[in-house]
């Protein structure tokens, strides 16, 4: 049933990308270099950092599930004139450096060309690629959105149930096993202690005692936290690799976060996280499918928009 769901979702990928009006290479013509120096960029920030791939993933994720995936998340507040940045959800979001170096690169090598939209979904497919994950082409010719407002970012918690967090996914047009495979980028994700703190010392049975006492070292409890707000890895195993154990521990009662943990005991997920646990390939499989059309939610194409040149900052 399982491989029947992710090959219908398969035919479906296409028909999403084409309709609208994303095309694989679409800057051949106007931009021959773009994903080389978008690539570059990734490449060079990933020598030192090799998290960074969990943030470019967040902030891909982000993005995309707010007004579409239009680069809404880069705009930088004002005062009197908040923007995405200062919500709540996007407080730890991070890598937006990375996204002005290659803007920067780029408007060098094409001005007003390519989109800053575009840039964080190629920064974030060659982050996969580099971190060890499947190697996928994308489709582009997205053009940065004109909104980016606070109070429009709803997105699932640390804390939301497997039904809850499914709400907001169906809202996208996605599907129960699209959010379980994408939730599997959690296998090179980090997160604070303040995510999770309140499953710890007991609070939560369904959190393995070894893993529970660990973090209470690392994060201390509700009532007796930390006094910084430290992090700690999602997957404590294979934390710099983008494979499918992040799948195998939260069978063994290893998630981190709630959301995570539930993924292996709500019983309409626990059946593809077993499929994925046990198969590599499959969840590779899936997670291309999965993060393609996710990047092809609500974008904005042709005269739509606009084309960025500062990604913080909307074009005056």
């Amino acid at each position: 049933m399982v491989k029947f769901t992710i090959f219908v979702v398969l035919l479906l990928i296409l028909p999403l990308a084409s309709m609208a009006d994303l095309t694989v290479g679409f800057y051949g013509t106007s931009c021959p270099k773009a994903e080389a120096i978008v690539r570059q960029v990734v490449q060079k920030r990933f020598n030192g950092d090799k998290s960074i791939t969990g943030g470019l993933l967040r902030m891909h994720f982000h993005d995309c599930f707010v007004h579409g995936c239009d680069a809404s998340i880069l705009i930088d507040s004002k005062k009197g004139n908040q923007s995405e940045k200062d919500a709540g959800a996007n407080g730890t979001v991070r890598g937006f450096e990375i996204i002005d170096e290659a803007k920067k690169a780029l408007e060098k090598a094409c001005p007003s060309t390519v989109s800053c939209a575009d840039i964080i979904t190629l920064a974030t497919r060659d982050a996969v690629d580099l971190a060890g994950g499947p190697k996928y082409s994308v489709p582009t010719g997205r053009r940065d959105g004109l909104v980016s407002n606070p109070s429009d970012v709803n997105l699932p918690g640390p804390g939301s149930t497997v039904s809850q967090a499914l709400r907001i996914f169906t809202l996208k047009g996605m599907f129960l096993n699209e959010m379980v495979t994408l939730l599997g980028a959690h296998t090179v994700g980090f997160a604070h202690c303040s995510f999770f703190r309140n499953r710890l010392g007991g609070a939560d049975t369904t959190m393995d005692p070894t893993l529970d006492s660990n973090l209470v070292k690392l994060c201390g409890t509700q009532s007796k936290p930390s006094k910084k707000d430290l992090r700690t890895f999602l997957d404590q195993n294979t934390s710099m690799v983008f494979d499918n154990q992040f799948y195998k521990q939260i069978l063994n009662k290893k998630g981190v976060l709630f959301i995570d943990q539930q993924l292996a005991l709500d019983s309409s997920s626990k059946g593809l996280v077993s499929s994925f646990a046990a198969n590599r390939a499959s969840f590779q499989q899936s997670f291309v499918n999965a993060i393609v059309k996710m990047g092809s939610i609500d974008v904005k194409v042709g005269n739509e928009g606009e084309i960025r040149r500062n990604c913080r900052v909307f074009n005056r």
